[in-house]
């Protein structure tokens, strides 16, 4: 059967199409739902996709947390059962849903930073990371006003202890990002947020590369190695 992924649309989603095609491009069903809907129909894995949810008015993403669909989403993710992937505006939800650590602030430059940004993958031992290797460093977008990822000492120390810094910009951090982090994963490796797009990193004629598809691909293997429930 092939796998269902859910792409969710808030108000302000601006990447939700392109997360739907990286989905079917990785071979899984893109899912449309929605963020006024309490109801996750039954797919396998969630993509919150990057954009302006409700136009920032607030604080990125802090209005976006209280959607009748993350009433259904946030406990799901926090058991470990559900694999969600918080891309850019995706993760500052995923932040202000304390589904991760740490906080996504303004970048250093207090400038809006658009560039095709080198990552290193730190962590390829969740859902939406297996495809990598370790160190691996791969080529996407960053495309982010507020992508300072910000957290207290204590937290990073636990972070890194714990293996769940999952990436970090090479070179030039672009954006102030506290030790360079550009994406996080929780303790059970099914929930990530990741500030650069690696979905405008799909395919050739689009992007800088192709190195993003193996997020969407990771998910389909890890979906294909989880032990089927008895009958």
């Amino acid at each position: 059967m092939t796998a269902r992924v859910g792409v969710v649309t808030f108000p302000g989603s601006l990447d939700d199409k392109d997360a739907a095609r990286a989905v079917a491009l990785a071979g899984a069903d893109p899912v449309p739902l929605w963020h006024g809907d309490a109801d996750l129909k039954g797919v396998d894995a969630v993509v919150l996709p990057g954009g302006f949810s409700y136009g920032d008015y607030l604080r990125c993403g802090a209005i976006a947390r209280f959607a009748p669909l993350m009433g259904e989403l946030v406990p799901a993710a926090r058991s470990g059962a559900l694999p969600v992937l918080g891309i850019c505006n995706g993760f500052q939800i995923l932040a202000e849903s304390h589904l991760l650590p740490g906080a996504l602030t303004r970048n250093a430059s207090l400038r809006f930073v658009n560039r095709d940004q080198v990552l290193r993958v730190e962590n390829t031992r969740t859902a939406w990371t297996n495809g990598y290797t370790e160190g691996q460093e791969i080529l996407v977008v960053l495309k982010s006003g507020e992508g300072c990822y910000v957290a207290d000492e204590e937290t990073l120390d636990r972070l890194e202890a714990e293996g769940r810094v999952l990436a970090r910009y090479v070179g030039e951090d672009p954006n102030g990002s506290y030790r360079g982090i550009a994406g996080v994963t929780n303790e059970h490796g099914n929930v990530v947020g990741l500030m650069p797009h690696p979905e405008h990193a799909v395919e050739a004629l689009t992007g800088p590369s192709t190195d993003g598809l193996g997020f969407f691909a990771s998910i389909l293997t890890h979906l294909g190695s989880r032990t089927p429930a008895p009958a």
